[in-house]
């Protein structure tokens, strides 16, 4: 049998095994990437907290305005020519500033009505409170002369009683200082007040 030579040149294998070519691929340390959405909510939600505590703190609120306390001195019931009410009070109000700045009000009125009449008003001074800080404005109320003609039945029986029923209305004007600026600001509050009564009867 005649073996027929190929004409395909073959190169030999080579003897040691690191003269092969070789293709090397170099991967960096692989990090985990960053939640994005999770931080940038979080930055978010932080932002929204710093403002609304902001807001909260800077936010101009009107002051609060209690009546402490209220006096009736005397009560002296004029019968002739004609059927008037001469009452006195004494008045103690509270105002709170519940702000970080500063309260200055220009007056304080208070006025004292009786079964939707009104029977006179005071207005007291001006002042300044500080921020977070209350105080208290003594007043007093001389109402000589009122005319009770049209409510001299419900007068009558409340003086029985011993207890008159009084509404006041407490108004303060002023401004709120906030850095540089003055915020105006005009506050009006209604009490109910009931109280015992001490009467002198005058001809």
């Amino acid at each position: 049998m005649t073996s027929k030579t190929s004409s395909v040149p073959y190169t030999s294998l080579p003897s040691h095994p690191d003269s092969y070519p070789q293709n090397v691929i170099v991967l960096s340390y692989y990090h985990r990437p960053p939640n994005h959405i999770l931080r940038r909510c979080l930055l978010f939600t932080t932002a929204i907290l710093l403002l609304s505590a902001a807001a909260y703190l800077l936010y101009p609120s009107d002051p609060a305005i209690q009546l402490s306390r209220i006096k009736l001195n005397h009560i002296r019931v004029h019968s002739s020519p004609e059927l008037t009410l001469d009452v006195s009070f004494s008045l103690t109000i509270k105002v709170e500033n519940r702000d970080f700045f500063s309260l200055d009000y220009d007056s304080l009125v208070v006025s004292v009505g009786y079964r939707g009449r009104e029977l006179g008003f005071v207005n007291s001074k001006g002042g300044k409170i500080r921020a977070r800080r209350s105080s208290y404005v003594d007043a007093r109320l001389d109402l000589n002369g009122l005319e009770v003609i049209k409510d001299v039945f419900y007068l009558i029986q409340d003086l029985a009683r011993g207890v008159i029923i009084f509404d006041t209305d407490t108004q303060v004007k002023g401004d709120l200082g906030l850095l540089l600026f003055k915020i105006p600001i005009n506050v009006s509050h209604f009490f109910l007040i009931l109280i015992s009564s001490s009467c002198c009867f005058s001809k």
